[in-house]
């Protein structure tokens, strides 16, 4: 059908038309009024912001993750004007010998020794302005409660790392350098095989006895298989405990089995630069605790600084990195 058997169609439907496009009409000159050539530059879309998602939420950056605490609880020890702190020991020292009516032989005692530490005081500050503050709420962010959050992990990241490496050219140590815990041994090697990622669970398991026998001779057998202990590797070395052998059995079920109070803590710091390193650590000796790590102040708050169109604050805490009690209780491995 053409336009001319067309037109009596619409018009039955309704449509009207102008005798001069009914009698004249043809394909090259019917709706020739509109413009030819455009006055605009072409364009066939809109402004790319109309059609850009923003996530409600925002997303935040990962970070390593912080165990220091969860391998030793965590207390406050004086406050953020304590500079040093003593920890007093206390060793019996004590002879017998053979009774006799008139003898004064035999005596015992007390060794008190006086281990100093000295804190260290840091500090951050938050910043913030009012044109900064307006812009990022255009977006829907609170960027004052992002740069509190900030003050929180930046502090609570240092105040971890101390505790694992305490504060260079004080006395002030972490869970990795305290000068007296005792030297770590080594893997045994099976065939030529050292590392723990490819040894079989059964090797793998007897590092670990070797590391319990070594515990268990620093503390002169006051630690048992069934005393409460912490093994505490970095987050890869643990893969290994998944290895598996021809009977589907971890090497994580077998050193389980044999300590059944083990608990397992990982953390990055334990890939330190010398080799992969493993602690086994005792959560306490005859009654003593093994290790703590301490503060003088988690956080302290300070005034916040109005200016002309802007703020700050300072936040500042205080650290004595790891306070190990009883150094005995604690035998290290390097190398897995």
């Amino acid at each position: 059908m053409n336009i001319q058997q067309l037109i009596p169609a619409l018009e039955r439907k309704g449509v009207v038309f102008a005798q001069d496009i009914k009698g004249t009409y043809n394909a090259d000159t019917f709706a020739m009024d509109a413009q030819p050539a455009l006055f605009t530059t072409s364009n066939a879309g809109v402004p790319a912001w109309m059609v850009n998602y923003i996530n409600p939420g925002v997303i935040d950056v990962i970070f390593a993750p912080m165990k220091a605490t969860e391998i030793a609880p965590e207390r406050k020890v004086g406050d953020w004007t304590t500079a040093t702190a003593q920890f007093p020991i206390a060793e019996v020292t004590g002879n017998v010998s053979g009774y006799d009516d008139y003898s004064n032989d035999g005596s015992v005692g007390a060794n008190v020794n006086w281990p100093t530490r000295e804190s260290y005081s840091y500090q951050t500050f938050l910043r913030w302005g009012e044109k900064e503050v307006a812009i990022a709420q255009q977006g829907n962010i609170n960027q004052v409660e992002r740069i509190e959050k900030a003050a929180l992990v930046t502090m609570g990241k240092f105040q971890n790392k101390s505790y694992f490496l305490g504060i260079d050219g004080l006395k002030n140590y972490g869970l990795l350098n305290d000068p007296a815990l005792s030297p770590a041994i080594a893997p045994a090697t099976v065939g030529s095989v050292i590392k723990w990622a490819t040894k079989t669970p059964e090797a793998i398991a007897n590092d670990v006895a070797a590391l319990f026998v070594q515990l268990v001779k620093q503390t002169n057998g006051t630690v048992d298989m069934d005393s409460r202990m912490k093994l505490c590797m970095s987050p890869t070395i643990q893969a290994a405990f998944a290895n598996t052998n021809q009977y589907g059995l971890s090497a994580r079920a077998k050193v389980k089995e044999n300590y059944p109070n083990m608990e397992f803590v990982t953390a990055p710091e334990y890939a330190t630069a010398g080799g992969e390193l493993v602690q086994l650590i005792a959560d306490e000796v005859q009654g003593q605790q093994v290790v703590e790590t301490a503060f003088t102040e988690k956080m302290r708050v300070h005034n916040t600084v109005v200016e002309t169109s802007s703020y700050k604050q300072k936040r500042s805490a205080g650290t004595w990195g790891a306070i190990i009690m009883v150094p005995a209780g604690i035998a290290q491995m390097i190398g897995v």
